[in-house]
């Protein structure tokens, strides 16, 4: 059982069949065929040669393979990571040296590590400090800022800028010296890829009638189309030497490399923020897609797992001249859609691609960078949804500043300082929220026994007992907030005898939140006002029956808000409040 726990391979692997061959037989190779192209856009936006791309589809998808628990999730080069590994290690080495290569290395290798420790200690719940706006913002920023970066390829200029509108001010400069061969390449593959994605399918479904499965299958795989074209063009025509189109060029064929990341620890030490950051989104990205993916065949998910399973993953690309990986959704979708049964059509994903590394290298040497930026652009620009933050600022105004200020901060500040500033209004809002619960003042419904609240229902009251429901647990931040709002409406409303505390939405009760709860039953008692708990859980009884307060509340704690409210109920003087 604890091996089947570590190892989930050992509980798919046991009953693998036929069926489940021929499903990841023909998932792997349609993933090859959408990966490889991806590889190699994916390792110029990280600003990295391009076998690296292809090295970081090889091995750690394999250890994936061994250690997830996803059986559809496809792991390698994702957009996003790429761009926050350009980031991190352009402040550390210049692109394109040998100290680039290796602080690639030690940011896989740190990631690896961290999300190694996050799921070893059973800490996959810190992801959630991460909320979903934050995280849709930042996604939608991301991708934005990758389209703008790869335009310069796409239209053969310098380009240049840190922030968005500084690489944009960079363009409109540039403009004539554009060149006009590469353009017509890059905005050709553009228009032919936006094209696939809107009119291909449902073009096949109409002429041919062929399912929605096949034809999301090569409508994915297009970039094919465009990479082999293009390349031919390229060659037949000698566009390098004669048109000055930049080129993949020539890179070392043969399998991953084994490779040991630079032991320098000044140089981890700066990377090490870079590196937990890469991991958090990582993860992120990833569960949720593994997520989605296994409700839609009842399968079961374990995120300390997936946690074990993507450090495997960048620990394996560290040692194997690799950069950062994760799983992708546009890719994890072809995966799931073409049929893959189990994590093997990521392990002969693997070997196909290392298959191409050692023999096909030569093939990518015309390859246009025009036609990888525009891929890029392609399958970025799929992410962004700007129009969540209207919907989010209709249900949540802070939930929709937070979102916003993920979205300016990394268009204006670059990628690790809009996420922390997400990160950080996130925090701050779940603080400022908790440290004001909602509290509500509470009466019964007529001829029930439901409590339910005075400003929302009628309900008949009790002058002497003020039935108050608090709706979060109790800890530091609000202990005191509650003392005071009990002790304000006892002072508004003098004929108060008794005070029930109805706790059915409080999950926890901290040390601060025990001593809060003293003072104010001493405050009560100085004012003669009794008080009482009701519909207290277990796990918080639990703890006041272990505290120095549990004598003072023997006798006065209530199954149920009616018991509480029935206890000393004298006959006279109910009335009903609106």
């Amino acid at each position: 059982m604890t091996l089947d726990r570590f190892f989930p391979f050992l509980v798919w692997g046991r009953r693998y069949g036929r069926d489940d061959l021929q499903g990841d037989l023909i998932a792997g190779v349609i993933v090859t065929l959408m990966l490889i192209p991806q590889s190699l856009a994916y390792a110029m936006l990280a600003n990295l040669p391009p076998e690296v791309g292809l090295y970081a589809s090889t091995v750690p998808l394999l250890a994936y393979a061994v250690f997830g628990s996803s059986r559809t999730l496809a792991v390698g080069p994702v957009a996003v990571v790429s761009l926050m590994t350009a980031a991190a290690i352009g402040q550390v080495a210049a692109p394109g040296t040998a100290e680039a290569a290796g602080a690639a290395l030690l940011l896989a290798a740190l990631s690896g590590l961290f999300l190694l420790a996050l799921g070893l200690l059973r800490l996959g719940f810190l992801a959630n400090l991460l909320s979903h706006p934050v995280v849709s913002g930042f996604i939608s920023a991301s991708a934005i800022m990758i389209a703008v970066s790869q335009i310069k390829h796409v239209l053969g200029v310098a380009g240049g800028g840190g922030a968005v509108y500084e690489q944009v001010y960079s363009l409109v400069l540039e403009l004539p010296t554009l060149n006009p061969v590469t353009a017509v390449i890059g905005l050709v593959a553009l228009a032919w890829l936006f094209w696939v994605r809107r009119g291909l399918a449902p073009l096949l479904r109409r002429w041919l009638g062929w399912s929605g499965r096949l034809v999301d299958v090569i409508v994915r795989a297009a970039p094919v189309v465009a990479v082999a074209l293009s390349t031919l063009v390229v060659y037949a025509f000698s566009l390098a030497e004669r048109a000055g189109v930049a080129v993949v060029g020539s890179f070392p064929a043969g399998l991953p490399p084994l490779t040991l990341p630079p032991l320098d620890a000044p140089l981890a030490v700066d990377l090490l923020p870079a590196a937990v950051l890469i991991a958090i989104v990582g993860f992120v990205e990833s569960v949720s897609v593994a997520q989605a993916l296994a409700a839609k065949r009842r399968e079961h998910i374990e995120p300390n797992q997936e946690l074990i399973g993507l450090g495997a993953a960048n620990l394996a690309a560290g040692f194997t001249g690799g950069y950062p990986v994760t799983g992708g959704f546009a890719r994890s979708g072809v995966n799931f859609a073409a049929g893959a049964r189990t994590p093997l059509a990521g392990v002969l994903t693997a070997v196909l691609i290392g298959v191409v590394a050692l023999v096909a290298t030569p093939l990518f040497r015309d390859l246009p960078n025009a036609v990888l930026a525009a891929t890029i652009i392609v399958a970025v620009l799929s992410l962004v949804d700007l129009g969540k933050i209207a919907e989010v600022f209709r249900y949540s105004t802070a939930d929709g500043l937070a979102m916003a200020a993920t979205i300016v901060g990394v268009l204006a500040l670059g990628i690790e300082l809009g996420i922390v500033i997400g990160i950080a209004l996130s925090l701050a809002i779940h603080v400022y929220r908790t440290s004001r619960p909602h509290i509500a003042v509470v009466g019964r419904v007529p001829g029930t026994e439901h409590y339910r609240n005075v400003e929302r229902h009628k309900v008949l009251t009790d002058p002497r007992v003020l039935a108050v429901r608090v709706d979060e647990s109790l800890y530091f931040p609000n202990a005191r907030y509650l003392e005071e709002r009990v002790m304000a409406l006892v002072a508004r409303n003098p004929k108060v005898e008794r005070v029930v505390l109805i706790c059915s939405a409080v999950n926890l009760i901290d040390a601060s939140a025990i001593e809060s709860l003293e003072a104010l039953i001493h405050h009560l008692r100085d004012a003669g006002v009794a008080f009482d708990l009701a519909e207290v859980k277990g796990p918080v009884m639990d703890r006041l029956e272990r505290s120095h307060i549990f004598p003072l509340l023997e006798g006065r704690i209530h199954l149920s808000t009616h018991a509480a409210m029935m206890a000393g109920e004298r006959p006279a003087g109910t009335t009903a409040a609106a």
